[in-house]
């Protein structure tokens, strides 16, 4: 999941641009928290997939994977205690069952290239799971077109300077589940502009991911309606699921 890696840490560049990281760091955690108590679970051991800023606050057994080093070398110096995994080492029979929960948020599940890549990321997420698993999906279903080729750009202000993080999706023609995603970080323009990507991508819908998580075991499915989550670099809202396996 090099292309996640490399996509979750412009979620680092836009926490340490903001001036209001803790309130940030704070919403995350109450995220997870909110659907641990729906589902009344209290994990002791947490796998993050991606840079996510609740990892900064989150207690128990703290695991990360699909991230770069500019991710490890920062949790490290904030005295984060973690321990790193190989995201392609999950498949291995040694992290059956290893993780109570398992979170990956910034619709992880839609990176992906192919139907297969997407089916064979969920059952090895799945696998490693022994509660929880905790992701992020828009609903494409009822997206609207206008909101297809642009996300809403976000701003953040920091001590009179300006960041801004604007992401366009190039839809594929041929066919109508696939497109790339770039995203440009652009600050003052004594600095520039920074271009990430592109990322490709696949659309996920709920009941397809239901059918997906079902498929690898999971005994519940779980989109939680009064639950939305935005990310740091784009004003979207993204719908928060949950797949249960005990």
């Amino acid at each position: 999941m090099t292309e996640f890696a490399n996509y979750t840490k412009i979620l680092l560049s836009a926490l340490l641009s903001n001036p209001r990281a803790q309130d940030v760091i704070a919403k995350k955690i109450e995220i997870l928290q909110s659907v641990y108590d729906f589902h009344n679970i209290a994990p002791v051991s947490t796998l993050f997939i991606g840079f996510n800023p609740a990892i900064l606050a989150t207690k128990g057994k703290v695991s990360v994977t699909a991230v770069d080093k500019t991710v490890t070398d920062y949790l490290t110096a904030q005295n984060v205690q973690y321990t790193y995994v190989d995201y392609n080492s999950l498949a291995a029979d040694r992290y059956n069952k290893a993780f109570d929960s398992v979170v990956g948020f910034d619709e992880f599940f839609t990176f992906a290239d192919s139907d297969l890549a997407q089916q064979e990321a969920i059952a090895t997420i799945c696998a490693v799971t022994n509660q929880v698993v905790i992701s992020t999906v828009k609903d494409y279903k009822n997206q609207d077109f206008k909101d297809k080729e642009f996300s809403v750009p976000a701003l953040i202000r920091n001590s009179g300077e300006n960041k801004i993080f604007l992401e366009f999706h190039d839809w594929n023609l041929k066919d109508r589940s696939s497109w790339t995603t770039t995203s440009y970080e652009i600050d003052n323009p004594a600095i520039g502009t920074v271009v990430h990507g592109p990322f490709a991508r696949r659309t996920m819908y709920f009941k397809q991911l239901a059918k997906f998580s079902t498929d690898a075991g999971a005994v519940h499915f779980q989109v939680h309606k009064n639950l939305m989550y935005k990310s740091l670099i784009k004003k979207n809202y993204e719908h928060v699921i949950s797949i249960i396996f005990e």
